[in-house]
């Protein structure tokens, strides 16, 4: 599985100038490449267009491939890529179990088998035994934790990650940075990530950065 941006470039809702030069990148199974660039470039606005998540208004040029099949026209559901953002995006009305099961794949049918699927990915996660707890009661690493897992659960055929160690203490960032990223590599996704912080660009396999 290997993700291609392919001459990729935005323009912002009345500019005349893409926000940074057309980006040409492959990015392999299980390999993590970092994005880095000034603030306000565009490097969350390229996540979301990647994703199929992009504000109206920005005009865009270029092509997402995945697997060989261009997404760039797909809606972000059919898209099969899984986001992770500086704030762990937890349901707040569901209990931590519900929100893992919020991202099961359909193609695993089966209440007892569906549960148990939870139930594993809260235990590889440090998490065994919290179903039923509410998200608000986590730590920022254990909601870190527990939004990975729920993408992983969906089975992305790739992973955008914008930022989410930046909150964490710097004690914690390494710990939890270590977690998501082997993971993603344990399971061959191709994962980008949006970053300021020199320490993820060195725990990724390359890094990218966007010119104006």
């Amino acid at each position: 599985m290997t993700l291609e941006l392919i001459e990729l470039s935005l323009t912002a809702p009345g500019a005349d100038a893409p926000l940074f030069a057309a980006l040409s990148l492959s990015v392999e199974p299980g390999e993590v490449v970092c994005v880095m660039g000034p603030s306000g470039i565009g490097k969350s606005s390229l996540l979301a267009h990647i994703g199929g998540h992009l504000a109206r208004g920005f005009r865009t040029t270029g092509e997402v491939r995945l697997d060989g099949q261009y997404v760039t026209a797909l809606p972000a559901e059919k898209r099969g890529i899984g986001m992770l953002f500086q704030q762990a995006q937890l349901f707040p009305h569901l209990s931590v179990g519900d929100n893992l099961a919020f991202g099961l794949t359909p193609k695993l049918r089966g209440r007892v088998a569906r549960r148990e699927a939870v139930r594993e990915a809260l235990e590889r996660a440090g998490l065994a035994g919290m179903e039923d707890r509410d998200p608000a009661t986590l730590s920022g690493g254990q909601r870190t934790r527990a939004a990975l897992m729920r993408t992983l659960l969906a089975q992305p055929r790739a992973i955008l990650i914008d930022e989410p160690f930046a909150a964490l203490d710097t004690g914690l960032r390494e710990e939890i940075r270590s977690f998501v990223l082997d993971h993603i590599r344990a399971r061959e996704i191709p994962a980008l990530m949006v970053s300021h912080d020199e320490g993820d660009a060195l725990a990724a396999a390359r890094t990218v950065t966007l010119h104006g």
